[in-house]
């Protein structure tokens, strides 16, 4: 490539922050929003709120993945920078935040490290897999999609009123440290958000778990 060519691929080449005009890209930094809320409600205690925000960060991821297939005028660059914005995230909505959740609920004490050192890794090495390999067939995940953690903990969490805190710990202990398992395992599981039927009942699903758990608040 030419000098002159390198000097007008530079001058064509977008800003970073450009990218923020993507509206699927705003739904990914909007899902990335509620995670940072689940996260701070986490460690104050506030697991209520906390289950909102993870709940809510996983419809956006969804819904950006849905909007970014329809949208008309996406270059394949558009695609690929949204695809890494995903990864990223992700790894932070359900990797991090579960991770932190149960650090909080143990009270911080150090044999919860294990677990979410467990957590976090498994979904670093489940979305590095997904990234160099894609789907399996084209239409199923190897392992576990990293959003049904976070869909599955917030309906766990349900349990945490009706048993003692030594047992929930338990159960949030396990529970997290399987779904890890579960992510790098070699399972096949289909492709949810790829649905709209699914996106739908996403929806409901948001709704109603918004709906019980700010009854808590209350």
């Amino acid at each position: 490539m030419s000098k002159e060519s390198l000097v007008h691929e530079k001058l064509q080449q977008p800003t970073i922050l450009s990218y923020i005009k993507d509206i699927p890209n705003l739904l990914s930094l909007s899902g990335l929003a509620c995670t940072i809320l689940a996260i701070y409600y986490a460690i104050e205690g506030v697991y209520a709120l906390s289950m909102i925000g993870m709940v809510w960060a996983v419809a956006f991821d969804w819904a950006d993945g849905l909007v970014a297939r329809r949208l008309k005028g996406r270059t394949p660059t558009d695609a690929k920078f949204g695809g890494q914005l995903d990864v990223l995230i992700d790894i932070v909505s359900y990797g991090v935040t579960p991770a932190i959740l149960l650090l909080s609920y143990g009270k911080f004490e150090p044999i919860f490290l294990i677990g979410a050192f467990i957590m976090v890794s498994a979904a670093a090495i489940r979305l590095s897999y997904f990234s160099t390999y894609g789907l399996a067939g084209g239409t199923k995940y190897t392992g576990l999609a990293l959003d049904n953690n976070s869909l599955i903990l917030v309906a766990i969490f349900l349990l945490e009123g009706f048993v003692s805190s030594g047992t929930f710990t338990i159960i949030l202990y396990l529970s997290g440290v399987l779904l890890a398992i579960l992510n790098v395992s070699e399972i096949k599981t289909p492709k949810l958000s790829g649905n709209p039927r699914n996106v739908w009942l996403l929806g409901a699903y948001t709704l109603i778990i918004t709906a019980i758990y700010s009854l808590q608040l209350i």
